[in-house]
C-alpha cells in the first residue's frame, strides 16, 4: 500500500509552489521558481533583511555594526542625544559647520553594537570599540547589506522538506525573520514565495513583484543606483586583472560549481585568460565593454569543460574580492569568481 500522507505532502508543494509562479515567470523558463539555501536570490535577500548599518558611519566607522538607539555623543564639545535615527543628521550638521575644529565624536560609553546579522554585543569602553572597528576593517570586501529595497511585510514563504516529505508555510514579519529564516534553511529544503510582494526603492517608490526574476531585478538596481551600496568606486579591468581567482559559482540551469573546483583563473591585461588545474594551463580570451550604462562581459574557451562559461554574461556586482556575472537568457545563468 502506498504511503498517501507522503504523497499528499508532495501533492500539496507543488500546488503551493507552482500556483504562486507567474505566467511571466513560466515563459523566462527561470530556473529559480524554487529557491535553497545555494541560490543566488537566497543570498541577495538575506542581504536586503540584514541590519542597516550604514546611517551613522559618521559615528562608528563601520558598515558592518551600528549603535543601538538611544546614546549620546560628543561633537566639538556640543552633547548631542541620539535617541531616533533623525538626530543622525544633528551629529552631520555639526561636523559640516565648521572647517576649523577637530569634528572628532566621542561616544558615551557603554553602548550596545548591533552588527548585520543582529547579532549584539555590549561595548563598555573606547578601547574595546576600537578593538571591535578594527576586527571589521580587517573585511572591507564582506558582502553585505543590500541597502535601497524595503520589504512591505507580511510574506508569506512556501516550504518543502526533502527528508521528511513534509510541505509547509510560513508567515514573515520583519526582515530580522527573514534573516534568520534564510540563514537556517539546509540542503533538505527547498522554498518558494508567494507572489505578489511589494517593495519600496530607494526613492519610495512602491513596486509589485510577481516573480524570482523581478524580485533579482530590483535588488540588481538597488545596488547600482543606491548611493549608500556605492561608497567605494572601483574600476572592474583593473580588479578582474589584479590576482588570481577561483570560480566559486557556476550554474546554466543546474549548478555545475564542482565541475571547476580545482581551476585558477588568471584574466590577463591583454584580454588572454589562463585557467589552470593540476599545473595544465588552457588559454581563452575575454573582453568587458559598458552598453547602455551595462557591463557586459564575455569569456571564450574553445573546447572541454571551459568551453560551457561561453555566455554573455553581465557583470551583477563585485569588489575587490567578488565579481558576480548573469545571464538571464533563456534560463537565468550565474558566474561568480572569489579572490584566491
Amino acid at each position: 500500500m502506498f504511503p498517501l500522507k507522503k504523497y499528499s505532502s508532495i501533492a500539496i508543494f507543488l500546488f503551493l509552489l507552482f500556483s504562486c509562479q507567474s505566467e511571466i515567470d513560466e515563459e523566462n523558463n527561470n530556473s529559480q521558481g524554487t529557491i535553497t539555501t545555494v541560490s543566488p536570490l537566497a543570498t541577495y535577500l538575506q542581504r536586503v533583511a540584514m541590519v542597516t548599518t550604514v546611517q551613522d558611519n559618521m559615528i562608528d566607522g563601520s558598515s558592518y555594526c551600528t549603535i543601538k538607539l538611544p546614546y549620546t555623543v560628543t561633537v566639538n564639545n556640543q552633547q548631542i542625544a541620539v535617541n531616533t535615527t533623525a538626530d543622525y543628521q544633528k551629529v552631520l550638521d555639526n561636523i559640516n559647520a565648521s572647517n576649523y575644529d577637530d569634528d572628532i565624536v566621542r561616544i558615551d560609553f557603554p553602548v550596545t553594537m548591533v552588527y548585520y546579522n543582529y547579532i549584539e554585543k555590549v561595548i563598555p569602553d573606547q578601547a574595546d570599540f576600537d578593538s571591535l572597528i578594527d576586527y571589521w576593517n580587517l573585511y572591507p570586501d564582506l558582502l553585505s547589506k543590500i541597502n535601497g529595497l524595503n520589504i512591505n511585510y507580511p510574506i508569506t514563504i512556501n516550504i518543502y522538506n526533502s527528508i521528511n516529505q513534509i510541505a509547509s508555510s510560513q508567515s514573515i514579519v520583519s526582515d530580522q525573520a527573514f534573516f534568520n529564516f534564510i540563514k537556517n534553511l539546509n540542503e533538505s529544503q527547498y522554498i518558494s514565495l508567494q507572489y505578489p510582494i511589494t517593495i519600496a526603492d530607494y526613492n519610495g517608490q512602491t513596486k509589485s513583484i510577481s516573480n524570482n526574476l523581478e524580485f533579482e531585478n530590483a535588488i540588481k538596481y538597488a545596488i547600482d543606483y543606491c548611493p549608500e551600496n556605492n561608497l567605494v568606486t572601483l574600476d572592474f579591468a583593473a580588479t578582474i586583472t589584479n590576482g588570481a581567482w577561483d570560480l566559486s559559482y557556476f550554474c546554466d540551469g543546474t549548478v555545475k560549481t564542482s565541475n571547476y573546483s580545482h581551476y585558477t583563473f588568471i584574466f590577463k591585461t591583454d584580454k588572454a585568460v589562463v585557467a589552470t588545474k593540476a599545473g595544465v594551463s588552457e588559454y581563452g580570451q575575454w573582453e568587458s565593454s559598458v552598453q547602455n550604462g551595462v557591463r557586459e562581459f564575455k569569456i571564450s574557451f574553445s573546447t572541454g569543460a571551459l568551453s560551457k562559461l561561453n555566455f554573455n554574461w553581465k557583470l551583477f556586482e563585485f569588489n575587490n574580492s567578488q565579481i558576480r556575472f548573469r545571464d538571464t537568457g533563456t534560463t537565468t545563468n550565474y558566474l561568480y569568481f572569489q579572490k584566491k
